[in-house]
């Protein structure tokens, strides 16, 4: 039995239980849920009490639309503490760097971006002869982003899959051409969503909205918050400015280095930057909890980006808040309903609120036999700190990032400085 504790919840909602129970019942299975309603978790756990622990081959495939997406899932897979192992494969990095790692790990599953999926396929980089589960993750978003005659390629090179289960936060008449008869899950009611979510319109007398948007950040404190724009250029000229005023933030699209979109990703996600600044990549597929306002800097594309967005916020049970700054030549668009109007004038805070926490690198990992239990011992007993002070860890092949408390992070630094984490020496940083 999974601990659900170690996720940070208490029980399943009730979509989570109805899929778990027809998850068991039914092979081919198609859940219909919006965004942020925890459909990862959904699939998850029944998925791993399926698996054979003691059974060293592939036994399962997941096909994820990101490489984020992928890294978060198989994270997910680790924090659970199960014994089951898994391997997140994507492109942007030698595939024959994850053959080597495949056969020394000895994946169960194996979570993937299609094109990578494919390639792994096609050259037989693992056996699929017991591999009897396919799942394919956000499956509307990986028809969106092209990935129809990849799927259908890893369709048939899976000759012995007996269960398939497609996850998708919108409907769609491709799915018979995947699975032509299914058991179907419908969550679609955004109502109850919807009414988690306080939307605010906030009118800009410029057309150029930093300033508009400095001043909501201002009013934020340490509220963590997207800033979601819609051009790459965007996000730089964005970020480039609010690091300038003195906020603390980290910036994510496309066109980024896969490690620096990493970096970027895990200071947010732990905590250490409050502000993400974004293109709707962040608005689909991102685990990211407690997160308190979506800023539509520029406005959505069209109704479904919009639901995405404001997806990331009020997730689970929780409530939350969503911002559209509109320009002097824009209109509030006309599918947003129930909206307030939000002040600015009269602001008078000056200065941005730090973070609670900071991140620091760690420069050893996996490959060094580093665990998630060896950090947090280090940093207490060497460290000084108390578990209280300790945040998320993230253990990379190579590296660590660690979330630690702003307000005893140079303390903890002066005590570690040029100590040995398990006789090793390394370098112990505060990541920028």
């Amino acid at each position: 039995m999974i601990d659900l504790s170690k996720l940070g919840i208490d029980t399943l909602n009730a979509m989570q239980q109805d899929t778990a129970q027809a998850y068991r019942r039914s092979d081919s299975l198609v859940l219909l849920s919006p965004t942020g309603s925890g459909k990862t978790l959904a699939y998850l756990l029944p998925l791993i009490e399926s698996l054979k622990a003691d059974n060293n081959a592939v036994q399962a495939l997941v096909v994820v639309p990101s490489r984020e997406l992928a890294m978060q899932t198989v994270s997910v897979i680790k924090q659970i503490g199960t014994q089951i192992r898994a391997l997140a494969v994507y492109g942007g990095r030698p595939a024959m760097d994850e053959h080597r790692t495949m056969r020394g790990l000895q994946p169960q599953i194996i979570v993937g971006t299609p094109g990578r999926l494919l390639d792994h396929l096609t050259k037989d980089n693992f056996s699929t002869s017991e591999l009897f589960t396919l799942i394919i993750d956000e499956f509307d978003k990986c028809l969106e982003l092209g990935f129809r005659e990849e799927m259908s390629k890893i369709f048939a090179h899976l000759n012995n899959v007996k269960k398939r289960f497609l996850l998708s936060a919108t409907d769609n008449e491709e799915i018979t051409r995947f699975l032509p008869e299914y058991t179907r899950l419908d969550f679609l009611d955004h109502e109850n969503h919807d009414e988690r979510i306080e939307q605010w319109v906030v009118n800009s007398p410029e057309k150029d909205k930093l300033f508009t948007l400095k001043q909501m950040l201002l009013g934020f404190g340490q509220q963590s918050s997207i800033v979601f724009v819609g051009f790459r250029e965007s996000v730089e000229r964005v970020a480039k400015y609010l690091e300038g005023e003195g906020f603390t933030i980290s910036a994510l699209h496309g066109g980024m280095e896969q490690k620096e979109r990493e970096r970027q990703l895990f200071r947010f996600v732990n905590g250490s930057a409050n502000i993400l600044v974004s293109t709707d990549l962040a608005a689909r597929g991102l685990d990211i909890t407690d997160l308190d306002n979506v800023i539509h800097y520029h406005l959505p594309l069209n109704e479904d980006a919009f639901v995405h967005r404001n997806g990331r916020t009020a997730r689970w049970d929780k409530s939350g808040r969503s911002f559209l700054i509109i320009g002097p030549e824009e209109k509030t668009p006309e599918y947003v309903t129930e909206v307030q109007e939000y002040s600015i004038s009269g602001q008078r805070i000056a200065c941005p609120s730090a973070p609670k926490w900071i991140t620091l690198y760690i420069g050893k990992g996996k490959k060094d036999k580093i665990s998630r239990g060896d950090i947090a011992g280090f940093l207490m007993k060497i460290g000084g700190l108390e578990r209280e002070d300790v945040g998320r860890i993230d253990v990379c092949e190579h590296h660590c990032f660690v979330a630690v408390k702003r307000s005893k992070s140079k303390e903890a630094l002066a005590r570690l400085r040029g100590q040995k984490i398990k006789g090793i020496r390394t370098i112990i940083e505060v990541m920028k």
